[in-house]
C-alpha cells in the first residue's frame, strides 16, 4: 500500500505530530479565536435559559422601512414562457410546494443581477453555473420573499443563501457604533458555523462585509471584541447567542435578514426553544430562510411561526428521502465482532494517497476505541465528537482537509452540513439509529454532482431499518444484496446488544497516539 507507506514516513518522523502539548509547535494549526466564540448550550432546554433577554414589544416601535426587494428579472429570463419555465425545473428536479408569484429560474450566473465582484469571485472559484437550488433560490432571495429551502447535502445552498445576503447588506445604512448585525445565520454545530464563514470570506474579499462567529467551546473575548467592533454577519449556534444577548454585548434591532441552516437538525438538538427566543428579538418584517434537510411537522410549525409573509417553499431532488445517484452504495451484513477487521481490511483495499476517508460511528467511546485501534495499527486516523476541546476539533478537521490525516473518525456531530472537499468515502461503522442521519452521513461524498462511495456495516441490532435501508437503495438505483432483501420482508422486533466495542474505559487524548506498526500494514 504505497499511500500508507508515505503517510507512515512522514509520521514517523514526527512522532509527536499530533500532541496537542506542543500544539504551539505548529502555528499553520493555530486557529485565530478573535472571530470566534460561542456556547452551544444544547442541553440547557429550561425555561429559565434566555430569561434576561428584553422583551420587545415591536407593535410599540415605529420600525424604519428597509429595502429587501433587489431583483431586476433579465430581459431573457423574463421572456420565458410557462412552457420553458416548467422545462428547466423539471430538468433540474426544482419543485415548487407552496408560494406565489415565484421569479423564474436562472441557470446562468451573468443573468442572476448579482455584483460584478461576486460574479468575479464565482468565477475564481471555478463557478460557471449555478446549482440547481441556487437557479430558483438566488432570484427568490434577491427578491426579498421569505423561502424555504430542502435540497440534497452538497447541493450549494450556502451560497443560494450568503450571496443575496451580500447585496441584501450593501443596500443597508452603515454600521454605526453599538449597531447589532444585518444578517443574521442560526446553525445547530460549530463545525457548520465555521464553514459558513468560510464561504462568506472566500467570497467577499473585494467587499467591505464584515463576519463573525459565536459558538461554544471557545473563549468569548475576541468574539465580543468583534461584534462591539461591528459586523454584518453573525453566523451563530443559539446557546452562546443567547448568552451574548443576556450580556448586552450585542443586539438583534438591525437585522433584517434571517436565516436557520439546517432547521430540523437544530429541533433534533432541542434548540427550538432558544431559537424561538432570539427571533423575538428580530423585527417581524424581516426577511426569513429556512433550510432543511428533512420536513417533519416539528419543523413545518417553526417555518409557519416564523416567516412573517407566505414563503416559497422549493424542494430540489426527489421529494421523497434519497441518497445522491452519483455515491455507490456498500452494503455489508456482518457480526458486531467483525466490524473492526472489516474495517482495517476496506481501508487497505481502498486507500490512495490523495482521497479523503470519514468514518462514522455511533459513540464517542467507539470513536475513540477505533482511531486508537487504526493508530496503533499504523493508519493515519484522527477523530472529532462533541467531547473534544474546540482547539482538537479545529486542528483535527485542518489535518483532515489539507490530506496530513486523511481518516477522519466522527460521530454525527460532524454528519450534517461539513463541507469537506474530496471526500472520497464514507464508511458507516454504526449504522445510524434513524435512516435520515444515513443520507446525510453518505452526503458527505458524492457532492455537487461529483462520485463517491458509500460502505455500511449492518448489524442485526439495526435491522429494523432494513425496509427503509433497501427503499432508499432502489431510489438512488443501487444494487439491494439479496440477504438485505430478505431480511426488509422479515423485519420484526430484533434487538440485541453486544457490548465489544463499548467495553472498557475510553481514551480521551487517542488523537495524540503516535503511528505505530509500519510493517503491520502491508
Amino acid at each position: 500500500m504505497r499511500g500508507y507507506n508515505n503517510y507512515q514516513n512522514r509520521y514517523n518522523n514526527h512522532p509527536d505530530y499530533n500532541n496537542l502539548a506542543n500544539y504551539q509547535a505548529y502555528p499553520q494549526y493555530r486557529a485565530n479565536y478573535n472571530d470566534f466564540g460561542g456556547n452551544n448550550n444544547n442541553n440547557n432546554n429550561s425555561n429559565n435559559f434566555g430569561k434576561n433577554l428584553t422583551q420587545i414589544d415591536w407593535k410599540s416601535i415605529k420600525l424604519v422601512p428597509f429595502e429587501k426587494n433587489f431583483y431586476k428579472e433579465h430581459e431573457e429570463i423574463s421572456k420565458l414562457t410557462t412552457k420553458e419555465v416548467k422545462e428547466i425545473r423539471d430538468k433540474y428536479q426544482i419543485t415548487i410546494l407552496e408560494g406565489d408569484n415565484i421569479p423564474n429560474p436562472v441557470v446562468s450566473i451573468n443573468k442572476i443581477g448579482f455584483p460584478d465582484y461576486v460574479i468575479k469571485a464565482l468565477k475564481n472559484n471555478n463557478i460557471t453555473a449555478p446549482t440547481p437550488i441556487q437557479i430558483q433560490g438566488w432570484p427568490i432571495a434577491l427578491s426579498g420573499k421569505d423561502m424555504i429551502g430542502k435540497a440534497e447535502t452538497g447541493s450549494g445552498k450556502t451560497l443560494a443563501f450568503i450571496l443575496p445576503a451580500f447585496v441584501h447588506i450593501l443596500a443597508q445604512p452603515s454600521l454605526k457604533y453599538g449597531d447589532g448585525p444585518i444578517v443574521l445565520v442560526l446553525a445547530p454545530t460549530r463545525e457548520l458555523a465555521e464553514q459558513i464563514r468560510q464561504e462568506c470570506i472566500k467570497f467577499s474579499t473585494e467587499s467591505k462585509i464584515r463576519n463573525t462567529c459565536a459558538y461554544g467551546g471557545v473563549p468569548k473575548s475576541g468574539q465580543i471584541y468583534a461584534l462591539r467592533q461591528g459586523v454584518h454577519i453573525l453566523i451563530a449556534c443559539p446557546g452562546r447567542l443567547i448568552d451574548l444577548l443576556e450580556q448586552n454585548v450585542t443586539n438583534l434591532m438591525r437585522v433584517t435578514y434571517l436565516v436557520l441552516d439546517e432547521a430540523d437538525k437544530m429541533l433534533d438538538m432541542g434548540f427550538e426553544l432558544q431559537i424561538r427566543k432570539i427571533v423575538n428579538q428580530i423585527r417581524p418584517d424581516r426577511q426569513t430562510l429556512m433550510w432543511s434537510a428533512t420536513w417533519p411537522k416539528e419543523v413545518q410549525v417553526l417555518a409557519r411561526d416564523l416567516c412573517k409573509q407566505q414563503p416559497i417553499h422549493v424542494n430540489v431532488g426527489s421529494l421523497t428521502l434519497t441518497a445522491c445517484r452519483s455515491i455507490k452504495q456498500e452494503i455489508y451484513l456482518i457480526e458486531e465482532h467483525e466490524k473492526i477487521g472489516n474495517l482495517k481490511s476496506l481501508l487497505h483495499r481502498i486507500f490512495k494517497d490523495n482521497d479523503r476517508i470519514i468514518v462514522f460511528v455511533e459513540t464517542k467511546k467507539n470513536a475513540d476505541f477505533i482511531t486508537k485501534a487504526l493508530r496503533l495499527d499504523g493508519m493515519p486516523a484522527l477523530c472529532i465528537h462533541g467531547d473534544k476541546k474546540q482547539e482538537e476539533r479545529r486542528w483535527v478537521l485542518n489535518d483532515f482537509k489539507t490530506g496530513k490525516s486523511p481518516i477522519l473518525i466522527a460521530t454525527d456531530v460532524a454528519s450534517r452540513g461539513l463541507d469537506i472537499k474530496n471526500v472520497k468515502y464514507v464508511i458507516n461503522f454504526d449504522f445510524p439509529n434513524q435512516i435520515e442521519d444515513y443520507v446525510h452521513r453518505i452526503g458527505r461524498t458524492g457532492r455537487a454532482g461529483s462520485h463517491g462511495a458509500s460502505f455500511t456495516f449492518l448489524t442485526a441490532d439495526k435491522y429494523r431499518l432494513a425496509r427503509d435501508l433497501v427503499k432508499i437503495l432502489r431510489e438512488s438505483e443501487q444494487p439491494v444484496p439479496p440477504q438485505l432483501e430478505k431480511i426488509s420482508y422479515s423485519i420484526g422486533n430484533h434487538q440485541r446488544r453486544n457490548p465489544y466495542y463499548s467495553s472498557g474505559r475510553a481514551s480521551t487524548n487517542v488523537n495524540n497516539i503516535p503511528l505505530k506498526g509500519a510493517n503491520k500494514f502491508y
